[in-house]
């Protein structure tokens, strides 16, 4: 594949670029980028740490060999990288916002979310995971003498919240700050396809690790892997079914990574975009599948939604992990002096409600069970 370089639209990140600007004056390093820092204090970052201990797919299977939220984290920021390095775009800004689009989510994956969303929405509230996870690196991670969060530059801040959707400005005033009426660099952009690829690789794996799948029934109905399957097969004669589906999948990854770089690059030069200001003024986001690749995209994702997200035994688990957060909720609302004294202390200025749902929110998967079993509810 020959690579197409948008190094002109992409972000610059020195010290004269509004985008690395911080809110609190930071020592200056000079053998580290200001989104290098920005990585690096992610990465310490106790939210970070507890991603380790997060539903992926899987809330309570006894294997541990499934993806969680923190390992999902690392491989969306491996082919997130690769992706920026392939368009010339910035490697170090594309990694760091890989490694944080995650950090807001709560215990039990998805469940967990939906469910502390209808919570939040008996008290007029809603839960984001991208608004939250803004919450955390601005307002809930203490490292810092001099102020609250982890001071991280306007760039990642603004790709924390615009990676993956947009946001009215009319209805969200308080986020005026990050360019709500123009779209997000190509950093960002990519990363929200760079964690569809991850995830569509990785549950495939473990769902037929799980048992939940069966690889014939797989192949017969997602023509993308099939056809991958079909070529490593042909190429390694006589080998293990489990090798060969393996070298499919990273076959199948390697296609939507190579389609991801070709379509974007394609898409920016046809529109004419040369430069940042470019890509923020265009009508329509520009890192993109190509229609058949979406059209195989949208193919495994309805697929994993009919036959693994919706599994039986999947299902029952989020069932329990929805009740779980829901009665834990709810106890804390009704009696909200049983909480920790630092989250006690917050509900004068922030309301009951939404520190139970930041209080929560934050939990491990083995925590917010234990917190259950303790208060036997």
């Amino acid at each position: 594949m020959e690579l197409a370089c948008l190094k002109s639209c992409a972000v610059i990140g020195d010290e004269h670029d509004p985008l690395a600007r911080r809110d609190f004056p930071a020592p200056h390093r000079p053998y580290r980028t200001a989104f290098q820092r920005d990585r690096d204090r992610i990465v310490q970052a106790r939210a970070f740490r507890r991603l380790a201990g997060k539903t992926q797919v899987f809330t309570s299977r006894s294997s541990d060999h499934f993806r969680s939220r923190l390992t999902h984290t690392m491989e969306v920021a491996q082919i997130a990288r690769n992706i920026a390095t392939a368009l010339g775009l910035n490697e170090d800004l594309a990694e760091t916002l890989a490694l944080v689009h995650d950090i807001g989510h709560p215990p039990f994956g998805h469940a967990g979310e939906r469910a502390l969303d209808k919570c939040l929405q008996r008290h007029g509230l809603r839960f984001d995971h991208n608004l939250h996870a803004l919450r955390i690196v601005e307002h809930f991670e203490l490292r810092y003498a001099a102020h609250r969060g982890l001071n991280l530059t306007l760039g990642v801040r603004e790709g924390i919240i615009k990676h993956s959707r947009d946001y009215d400005a009319a209805k969200y005033p308080e986020l005026a700050a990050y360019f709500l009426h123009q779209r997000p660099p190509l950093e960002a952009q990519i990363i929200d396809l760079a964690d569809e690829i991850a995830y569509l690789t990785a549950d495939l794996d473990d769902g037929i690790e799980s048992g939940m799948l069966e690889l014939p029934h797989v192949l017969e109905h997602i023509a993308v892997l099939r056809r991958c399957y079909r070529v490593v097969e042909a190429e390694h004669e006589g080998v293990a079914e489990k090798f060969l589906f393996h070298e499919a999948l990273q076959l199948m990854m390697h296609a939507l990574v190579d389609d991801l770089i070709q379509q974007t690059a394609r898409l920016t030069q046809n529109a004419g975009i040369h430069t940042l200001a470019g890509v923020r003024q265009h009508p329509v986001r520009v890192a993109v599948f190509s229609a058949q690749t979406e059209a195989g995209r949208l193919q495994e994702k309805e697929y994993l939604y009919d036959f693994l997200y919706t599994n039986d035994e999947l299902t029952r688990e989020h069932d329990r992990a929805e009740e779980v957060v829901t009665r834990l909720f709810d106890y804390w609302v009704n009696d909200p002096s049983q909480l920790p004294s630092a989250h006690f202390a917050q509900v004068q200025t922030e309301g009951v409600a939404r520190v139970v749902a930041d209080y929560i929110a934050g939990m491990t998967d083995s925590f917010i069970l234990a917190q259950f079993e303790e208060r036997k509810l």
